[in-house]
């Protein structure tokens, strides 16, 4: 039986990877991450659909540097899927890294999804993995809540929201980013870059 439709929540809240890994003194560390913990939170009874994302790396994750030897972290190496950034291991599974940080209200939050848990595949966007076509489950969650429209915050700018912002918006969601609720990592001019491919996109940034 289906709920009415006045049950249903007409817009998310999607808050990407605030982990320690992702914030001062973490292994992948972005500038001023903690920032935006309390007024995530504020942000959070706004919307009666709140999603959190989970970067939950295997150790042997492919897209770590430490598994290529010899390979620097932050350069690129060529995947089956394309370009891939190596990183420093991150967020791996189990480790206090991976855990949301510890001041992010993780009790309004209906459904948590794990991401990059494929030792092969890395996965910036909450929707699909890298290859974008493999998808997550999230878009079908959010269409049986009735969401029509997302609001994203989180880390970071650049990676992991911009990559979910464009992917729901090709997927015909009405898609909002608050950038004063995101922080940026900015490797080599990639926000420059990702703010320019998610306005062509018609995603609205605000903040």
């Amino acid at each position: 039986m289906h709920p009415p439709q006045s049950a249903l929540s007409q817009s998310a809240l999607i808050v990407i990877d605030v982990q320690n890994d992702f914030c001062p003194g973490g292994a992948l560390a972005v500038a001023g991450g903690d920032q935006i913990v309390a007024p995530v939170n504020a942000l959070m009874g706004a919307f009666e659909c709140v999603v959190l994302t989970q970067d939950w790396h295997p150790a042997d994750h492919a897209s770590f540097a430490a598994n290529h030897p010899g390979a620097a972290p932050f350069s690129l190496t060529e995947m089956p899927y394309g370009p891939q950034v190596l990183w420093p291991s991150h967020c791996v599974q189990g480790t206090d890294g991976a855990a949301f940080h510890p001041d992010l209200r993780t009790d309004p939050a209906q459904m948590i999804l794990r991401k990059g848990t494929q030792p092969q595949i890395d996965s910036y966007s909450a929707f699909f993995e890298n290859d974008h076509s493999t998808p997550t489950g999230l878009e079908g969650y959010l269409r049986s809540r009735g969401v029509s429209a997302l609001t994203l915050v989180g880390l970071a700018t650049d990676y992991c929201v911009a990559f979910s912002a464009l992917d729901a918006a090709r997927l015909g969601f009405a898609v909002t980013v608050r950038m004063d609720l995101c922080r940026a990592i900015d490797l080599d001019g990639s926000l420059e870059a990702m703010v320019g491919r998610m306005t062509a996109a018609g995603i609205a940034l605000q903040g």
